[in-house]
């Protein structure tokens, strides 16, 4: 969640932040005044419960004789009391309900606006030029016996696809590389659970606008994770977290898991091939930092995910995405897309977050300041590894014959294979 005294000392930075997205600046308006009378509740009932404390002081020390009328004066106090307890409470709840729907603060510079209202950063690489018309990967990963989507749909349904023989390796190949490079620059590596408690899926912010796209198992109450962000956000729920020693105060995760996405609202959207699909693999990046990190730890993780694409020979561009398309939890994100050569256009590979303190907030995760006292952390993710970076792997590096040349640092995972040849 927000944070609340933000609200109370700038809620027109709050506004701003509304504004620039697209949504209601209303609901700041209403959300200071929940706050207002949630903290009138919590005085006039903080109020009531020092009487009742000194009251019963003076029954204690009352005379016999008076202690019966005195008694009768306490406990309509003591009914009182309950009372304002019952308004604290019902005015928390109705706080929280506000609050909650509010999105993180999107950082000044940040673009205002929706998709399409991106400010690209960047280029890297050449876009790939072939003297022969190219296969979209759908196709190529039928010829070189790769991809199964016809199969994938008949056990399935749409969206769905089976990767077999080198196309299977590849993946594996693809996300051990990403794996090593994580542990390489600090990362821990954890295998994540896929079902998550609605705590903590609403926790990271994917309960909001972004519930429609998530899978739920009504019969135990379970949400299948989107991403390994959702474990790895929850994975110190609750938790004061000591950092190491010395000027790098960060805890950082790779979490490898299998996700899933109902792709609502996409229908007839990449239906062809594996871009948009309903169950893929990724390596996702987590750190926790303090604040005062987060934007130079932002800036690392996207170093990381260029190196990757730069080492798979991938042409790509570098966009901030604008204020609307965040989603709930970011305050800025980067979006890394690759070019698709037979789709003559960029799409998304990976995209990394700053999600400041808004789910460290609503997940109860805190560091110690120097003070003692404590603060909530700052988080992080992005991407390093997913199974959409298939298509564009296949469709640059396709050649004539219908053959892909596999990319040098992809070759020591695959014992050496150097060609995927057409079956």
């Amino acid at each position: 969640m927000i944070d609340p005294q933000l609200l109370r000392d700038e809620p027109d930075l709050i506004k701003a932040s509304q504004a620039a997205r697209g949504a209601s600046v209303d609901v700041v308006d209403q959300a200071v005044a929940a706050d207002s009378a949630r903290r009138a509740a919590i005085t006039a009932f903080e109020a009531l419960r020092a009487e009742q404390n000194a009251f019963g002081k003076t029954v204690a020390k009352a005379p016999k004789d008076e202690k019966a009328a005195l008694v009768q004066q306490a406990q309509a106090l003591s009914a009182k009391v309950k009372e304002a307890q019952a308004t604290v409470a019902a005015a928390e709840d109705t706080f929280n309900t506000v609050v909650r729907s509010i999105p993180n603060v999107v950082m000044p510079d940040v673009p205002a606006g929706g998709e399409d209202d991106f400010v690209t950063l960047r280029t890297v690489g050449t876009k790939p030029e072939f003297s022969f018309e190219p296969k979209d990967h759908a196709d190529l990963g039928e010829s070189l016996g790769i991809i199964d989507i016809a199969r994938g749909v008949k056990v399935s349904g749409s969206r769905f696809y089976f990767l077999r023989g080198m196309g299977a390796r590849l993946e594996i190949a693809l996300m051990s590389l990403g794996l090593d490079r994580a542990v390489a620059h600090g990362f821990e590596p954890l295998i994540t659970p896929t079902l998550v408690r609605p705590e903590t899926m609403a926790g990271t912010g994917f309960l909001g606008e972004h519930a429609a796209e998530v899978y739920r198992l009504e019969a135990d109450d379970l949400y299948l994770t989107g991403t390994s962000e959702v474990a790895l956000a929850g994975y110190h729920a609750d938790e004061i977290l000591q950092f190491p020693d010395g000027d790098d105060q960060a805890l950082r995760y790779a979490g490898w898991s299998t996700c899933y996405r109902r792709e609502a609202g996409s229908a007839g959207r990449d239906n062809r091939g594996i871009l948009r699909v309903h169950q893929f693999n990724k390596l996702e990046m987590f750190a926790y930092v303090h604040p005062d990190q987060a934007d130079a730890e932002h800036q690392r993780l996207m170093s990381y995910q260029e190196s990757m694409l730069q080492d798979l020979g991938l042409h790509y561009r570098v966009i901030e995405t604008a204020a609307g398309d965040l989603g709930t939890s970011a305050a800025r994100k980067y979006d890394l897309e690759a070019w698709v050569p037979t789709q003559g256009t960029y799409r998304e590979l990976t995209s990394t977050s700053n999600c400041t303190t808004f789910q460290a907030r609503r997940l109860d995760i805190r560091y110690r300041t120097e003070s003692g006292k404590t603060a909530p952390v700052a988080t992080l993710n992005g991407t390093l590894a997913t199974t959409r970076w298939l298509v564009a792997i296949l469709e640059t590096h396709q050649q004539e014959d219908g053959s892909v040349v596999i990319p040098e640092v992809l070759r020591p995972y695959l014992g050496g294979v150097e060609v995927i040849e057409p079956r």
